[in-house]
């Protein structure tokens, strides 16, 4: 069989079939939504990576967590998996769960291993052969890990990185997600952001569950962060920071780490607290800023409270209002420069709250000279023109 080497991060299904019969080559299956089913299809000679039960640290409350050395040692080693393997991971949406396997590889000194591009979707649109799964029951391997520093990062490390603006912190959850304008899909998780991260949804470096052009992924990361730049990525549980980490890795970025437990873990350990407005969401910072200026005039009105209303939900809307009554003018001033900071607003993001705020002035029929006046202040105070 004709040498190879994985110089890439990355294959497509033309490599991978053209290479599939090729010595010390191993193919992982990396697709996290399902169990052993002898019933489901696999790219031949597959070995299943069993993220959720075999490679995380189950005994940890939050989903897939960072495994122990010896633990990830142990089980690559069942896989038959040697110092010397080249191993090519796949899953069942095209990029999503096989990055988090790439990455824990890396985080453990193992670097001869790249993504299928498109995965199992890409394989079988090319009309490649499959399989049914079938357990690994070839020799235990002799894989070493080495753990390697500064792959993976920890709620104390998000906490220094968040408050002391050490790294620059890049969430790959939905926009919605991010914003808080849709329910976490973890049952009682709440809705939130890590403070002074910036949002950039996975998806936007994929087209089809293939990865885009390298020079449009290096222009995504471009618009959110330095190629010097330190970098944490974070998501829901850990997983679709990979696909960034990926991407950040294709565009020639060096000074990236991942953070584990991700918004799951940050979520759950931290309170929201409204007096602190750094911790605020973008839609608790847009209510407590529509509530400011509707009391330009002392006078909330019923439309302007509808208004708010139609823009954040119930529970934004009293939870914030109930800290706007604690403060005073100085002090809401104050609280809305410190979380439109957190934020990193960009003249975008500026020219749609400015136009919420006019919307919501005018949701009682007028736009009465106080509200004007708070209005020309906030773009003044925020230095911005839009």
């Amino acid at each position: 069989m004709a040498e190879f080497s994985l110089n890439n991060p990355v294959v497509s299904v033309e490599w991978l079939h053209q290479h599939i019969e090729a010595d010390k080559l191993v193919i992982l299956d990396g697709t996290i939504a399902k169990g052993f089913d002898a019933m489901s299809h696999q790219i031949p000679n597959a070995r299943f990576f069993d993220i959720k039960q075999k490679f995380s640290n189950t005994a940890d409350p939050f989903p897939s967590a960072f495994p122990s050395k010896a633990q990830f040692q142990n089980e690559a080693q069942k896989l038959g998996i040697n110092s010397e393997s080249s191993i090519v991971v796949y899953d069942d949406k095209g990029i999503y769960s096989s990055a988090r396997v790439w990455w824990l590889f890396k985080a453990f000194g193992f670097n001869t291993i790249a993504i299928l591009d498109g995965g199992f979707p890409e394989w079988k649109k090319a009309g490649y052969p499959t399989e049914y799964m079938k357990p690994y029951e070839g020799p235990k391997g002799n894989f070493t890990a080495e753990l390697q520093s500064g792959y993976m990062q920890f709620f104390e490390d998000i906490e220094n990185a968040s408050k002391n603006k050490t790294h620059k912190i890049i969430d790959a959850r939905s926009a919605a997600r991010f914003n808080g304008e849709v329910a976490e899909p973890r049952e009682g998780l709440r809705r939130g952001t890590i403070p002074n991260s910036v949002n950039l949804p996975f998806t936007e470096i994929l087209e089809d569950g293939k990865l885009k052009s390298k020079k449009e992924i290096a222009k995504s990361f471009y618009m959110v962060a330095e190629q010097d730049e330190d970098i944490i990525f974070s998501c829901g549980s850990g997983i679709t920071a990979c696909v960034l980490a990926l991407g950040a890795e294709i565009s020639g970025y060096q000074n990236i780490s991942v953070y584990d437990g991700s918004w799951t873990e940050y979520g759950a350990l931290t309170s929201g607290d409204m007096s602190q407005p750094k911790t605020w969401t973008k839609d608790e910072l847009l209510a407590y800023i529509l509530i400011y200026v509707s009391h330009a005039d002392l006078n909330e009105t019923w439309n302007e409270k509808e208004y708010i209303l139609s823009r954040v939900d119930k529970d934004v809307y009293y939870r914030v209002n109930s800290q706007f009554e604690t403060d005073n003018d100085y002090q809401s001033i104050q609280n809305i420069i410190e979380a439109v900071e957190a934020h990193n607003y960009y003249r975008n993001d500026f020219a749609d709250l400015f136009a919420d705020i006019k919307l919501m002035a005018f949701a009682d029929g007028e736009y009465d000279q106080m509200e004007q006046l708070i209005y020309i202040n906030l773009k003044k105070i925020l230095k911005k023109d839009g």
